[in-house]
């Protein structure tokens, strides 16, 4: 009789602390994030799922750049790569695979164009995946008829957040034997090439920090960040270009209706802001600049909260700024 009390009282009390107002609840696992590499390659995945695919060594685009970029829920956010022929249009093919960063003038040559090569050196840090969190650094050469312009040490991280995952680029540039700048040119930063039925040609959305719309209406138009979404099938997906705060200059956007957005803090005059901009970089110092991407879906009906995605980019910066 006393243990079928003493066992009724056990029950009562792990009741009453379940229900117990202001009791924190238990937190769901975060989706693991995954990597396999093949040559000159690197697949990533979410919760099992392919997210997207790094490639560092392409024939025919001669820099660093993610292809096959999916949600979550695994729709393609990026335009095919390369372009179907009959479902999508064809023009920069080997300038816009996905999600990439370039520069039309670094140094005086032209990495956007593929008229320069940026080489793969090395990872200095082999991808290494986790819960909730995966990441890699790689060193790369920028490399002009044979001369070497400066070396790039970046650090590419993903991070699940609600409704979405983002891809963060922690690059600095750096030479050891001579000095170089960026240039002034609308080709200069983060750019992606989203699907071509999200495009605002085919009624999506392009929305910045400020609350202007359209292709128009945000291009050349300082942000913290831009949005380009659209609906496929039940889903509302898209992807927002995010500069970090602490970067040298506030980006302007080079937002198109074919679906291109490019988040360019080097761009003043091209972007019709100012005088011709230089940022000149002197033998053996360091620039750094960071960007990121939220790839993000969500039910039609349901708005994703760019705020918040741009709130937990910022976070995730400070984190890897104190892991540094």
């Amino acid at each position: 009789m006393a243990r079928s009390i003493r066992g009724s009282l056990t029950y009562l009390a792990l009741l009453t602390a379940v229900l117990r107002p202001g009791r924190a609840q238990a937190v769901e696992p975060k989706p693991p994030v995954s990597f396999t590499q093949q040559r000159g390659r690197a697949m990533i995945a979410i919760d099992g799922r392919p997210a997207a695919t790094y490639v560092y060594e392409d024939k025919k685009i001669l820099r660093p750049y993610f292809a096959h970029v999916r949600t979550l829920g695994g729709i393609q956010v990026t335009r095919n790569h390369p372009p179907v022929a009959g479902k999508d249009p064809k023009d920069h093919a080997t300038m816009h695979p996905g999600i990439w960063l370039a520069f039309g003038d670094l140094g005086g040559a032209d990495f956007w164009r593929n008229k320069a090569r940026v080489e793969h050196e090395r990872f200095a840090a082999r991808p290494t995946g986790g819960a909730g969190t995966g990441s890699f650094t790689v060193v790369n050469r920028y490399v002009s008829n044979g001369k070497l312009i400066c070396r790039e040490t970046c650090t590419h991280k993903v991070v699940v957040v609600p409704n979405g995952w983002l891809l963060i680029y922690d690059s600095t540039f750096r030479s050891d034997e001579g000095d170089f700048s960026f240039g002034d040119q609308e080709e200069m930063g983060l750019g992606v090439r989203v699907t071509t039925p999200i495009t605002e040609k085919n009624g999506g959305v392009i929305l910045n920090s400020d609350g202007r719309k359209t292709a128009r209406g945000t291009w050349g138009r300082p942000a913290d960040w831009c949005d380009y979404s659209g609906i496929v099938g039940p889903r509302r997906i898209g992807m927002t270009v995010m500069g970090a705060p602490d970067n040298f200059r506030r980006s302007w956007f080079h937002s198109r209706d074919y679906g291109l957005v490019v988040a360019n803090p080097f761009g003043r005059k091209a972007m019709r802001k100012g005088e011709k901009s230089e940022i000149a970089v002197s033998k053996g110092r360091r620039f750094r600049i960071r960007f990121g991407v939220f790839v993000h879906g969500s039910d039609r009906r349901t708005a994703v909260d760019l705020k918040a995605a741009y709130a937990a980019f910022v976070k995730a910066l400070d984190t890897g700024r104190r892991g540094k």
